[in-house]
């Protein structure tokens, strides 16, 4: 189930500072739609999110037709709209599969195909599929269903890295392309289901040497022969596989190739060094330190760190092996060999789907009326005829419990 804390996005709020109400749009990721919630200034001010609450106390109970509902001074709910001209859902572009070139030779599996089993998190179930041979597969589905352009850039990143990424024992690797069933377009992918859960989720768990050895060798598989950075390697995006007993690591939405992507402090080297040092001290305060500002020094040059969590071997093994491995990465060139990688995997600018234009009412001086193209509300999209995905779904808590 959807952790409660990141169930919402609140996207824009709207306010006149002479008038007493105010209206917020936001986005439920376990319905998968866009509502907008109506109530007074002084009980919403805007950026402080006070409305997450009373939106949680109603968002299960509100009718799959409507778009916005509003909530008097003690959030009791005084109406509803099913207009819609109140329905404030984006549509997205996403490209058909036969016209994305660099996906060609993928397998894919169809949307309708899948058999929802849990929501992980925004933007990721865990589901099922019958595959060629008759057997079941379980995966993780990971799509983007909200449209904001960054997110849709992450997403395009994480697929055209994955679809590239040789076989390896450390690596969760792309199993299919997920299209919806009517033009066949692109709408997320799925990677194998990793059952154990992440280092982050198992902080109780024996954490053992070979578990290093195994990233800082993946870390040099993926710089310094592929000439990727991953650049988000920390405990949360490191599964623990039950059926190796070995890692995997995931994630690479913030990846980049070469100097395409890559940012300042999300290098990866230090980005094992903050992995290892949280593993073993339990200590996350750099997480809450932007990338730019923090100095890896005042960790890795630490004396001691206290130990918190159990170890297969002593503390200084791990830490020596450390050093010498980060002393070998900054003797070889550093970042320097990374960017000096020959041959780097193809990864073409994100796929968009054809821009219709749609009708905005503005007239030439013939009085046509003249097409605009570019981002539109999904109600535009329809009034053009042009398809669109929807993704809506109902509550998880009110689905059939599963034995």
């Amino acid at each position: 189930m959807i952790d409660a804390g990141s169930r919402f996005f609140v996207s824009e709020s709207n306010f006149v500072d002479w008038k007493p109400d105010i209206t917020t749009e936001f986005f439920d990721f376990d319905q998968r739609r866009t509502l907008t919630i109506k109530g007074l200034v002084k009980q919403f001010p805007p950026f402080e999110d006070k409305e997450l609450p009373v939106i949680a106390r109603h968002i299960d109970n509100l009718s799959p037709s409507v778009h916005t509902f509003a909530v008097d001074e003690d959030g009791l709910l005084v109406g509803v709209s099913t207009d819609e001209k109140d329905d404030f859902t984006w549509f997205i572009p996403y490209p058909r599969f036969f016209d994305v070139e660099s996906l060609a030779g993928c397998r894919t599996v169809m949307y309708s195909k899948l058999t929802e089993i849990d929501r992980l998190g925004p933007g990721i179930d865990r589901c099922c599929y019958e595959d060629d041979n008759g057997l079941l597969r379980y995966v993780a589905f990971k799509y983007t269903c909200i449209e904001q352009i960054k997110r849709r850039e992450m997403a395009w990143v994480e697929l055209q890295t994955l679809k590239n990424l040789p076989p390896h024992a450390n690596l969760l690797l792309l199993d299919r392309v997920v299209l919806e069933d009517v033009e066949s377009r692109v709408i997320g992918f799925t990677t194998s289901f990793i059952c154990g859960g992440t280092l982050e989720d198992n902080p109780t768990t024996l954490f053992r040497f070979e578990w290093l050895q195994q990233l800082t060798s993946v870390v040099d598989f993926l710089n310094l022969e592929l000439g990727i950075m991953h650049q988000d390697i920390a405990p949360r995006n490191i599964f623990i596989d039950s059926a190796t007993q070995g890692i995997r690591l995931f994630e690479f939405d913030w990846a980049a190739r070469g100097k395409l992507g890559l940012m300042d402090g999300r290098d990866d080297v230090t980005g094992v060094i903050y992995t290892l040092y949280e593993v073993i001290t339990g200590n996350d305060e750099h997480t809450h330190i932007p990338h730019w500002e923090r100095d890896v020094k005042e960790v890795f040059d630490l004396p001691e760190w206290p130990v918190r969590r159990e170890l297969d071997r002593d503390v200084s093994i791990f830490r020596n092996f450390l050093n010498e491995w980060v002393a070998k990465r900054e003797a070889d060139g550093g970042i320097d060999r990374y960017l000096s990688v020959p041959q780097l995997c193809e990864w073409p600018p994100i796929a968009e789907a054809e821009d219709l234009p749609y009708m905005a009412g503005s007239t030439d001086a013939d009085g046509k009326l003249v097409p605009s193209y570019g981002p539109r509300y999904r109600r535009d999209a329809i009034k053009n005829g042009q398809y669109l995905f929807r993704w809506e779904r109902p509550p998880q808590c009110r689905l059939p419990k599963k034995e």
